[in-house]
């Protein structure tokens, strides 16, 4: 139209194929780079809550090792395509798609159902993890991520439907809005380990927590060619976070 322009199917394939055409030449010319210090822009992908609390407070140390090499850090939840170039390392959570890139496991975290005492002290403390259909709860908004709560009972593990008045594309949003007292939510625990450690959110229903972890790991183009930079980033990451 006059006012969006759109790529068709063929036009997205001959970008993704440009794009990666444009990056081999890159790491080529890295390639030749790396024979001394590791050195250039290195794009960094991360969730919103885990970079700002794990990934970004490690990049103090890291650009003291590299003085060379320049971090492009953006924080987001959403999925960026590492394979089309968009990022050089992406930190992803949960079980990977068969994409063909490299991923190197950095750890685990598990999750949490939380509330603020002041949304319990208004609305009750769910006792079964049934009683969440009274309640407002908080769902991420990404189309992969159904609002579905798993559980354990008496060893059975179970699912359950959960709505609420707003649904947010990241973690961080999330728990603000639990601390606010808007509802309860169910995020990683990472997200919420200081908030429940200084009082201002409560966990729930934990005696029903499956005790579902998620992998962590660094995901990027791996190969001969992989650049000097990204492979010096992704050890230390791993080494940081074992």
């Amino acid at each position: 139209t006059t006012r969006l322009l759109t790529l068709t199917a063929e036009g997205q394939s001959y970008l993704g194929a440009a794009r990666r055409i444009l990056a081999d030449l890159d790491d080529a010319e890295q390639a030749v780079a790396d024979q001394g210090a590791p050195r250039g822009r290195l794009r960094v992908s991360a969730a919103l809550a885990h970079g700002r609390l794990v990934v970004v407070p490690l990049l103090k140390d890291f650009v003291a090792l590299y003085p060379h090499i320049l971090v492009e850090i953006s924080l987001t939840d959403a999925v960026v395509d590492v394979a089309a170039g968009q990022a050089d390392v992406a930190i992803r959570f949960g079980r990977l798609a068969d994409s063909g890139l490299t991923a190197r496991k950095l750890g685990e975290t598990g999750r949490i159902v939380v509330a603020s005492p002041e949304y319990l002290a208004r609305r009750g403390e769910p006792v079964e993890p049934e009683d969440l259909h009274d309640h407002a709860c908080l769902n991420f908004s990404f189309r992969r991520a159904e609002p579905v709560w798993p559980f354990r009972r008496d060893g059975i593990d179970f699912a359950l439907t959960v709505r609420g008045p707003v649904e947010a594309n990241n973690g961080e949003t999330l728990t603000q809005l639990a601390r606010d007292g808007v509802g309860i939510t169910r995020v990683g625990a990472f997200s919420a380990e200081d908030d429940i450690r200084e009082g201002r959110l409560i966990p729930l229903l934990e005696g029903f927590n499956p005790g579902d972890r998620e992998a962590i790991h660094a995901v990027f183009v791996g190969g001969t060619n992989t650049p000097a930079r990204v492979r010096v980033f992704v050890d230390y990451l791993a080494e940081r976070l074992a």
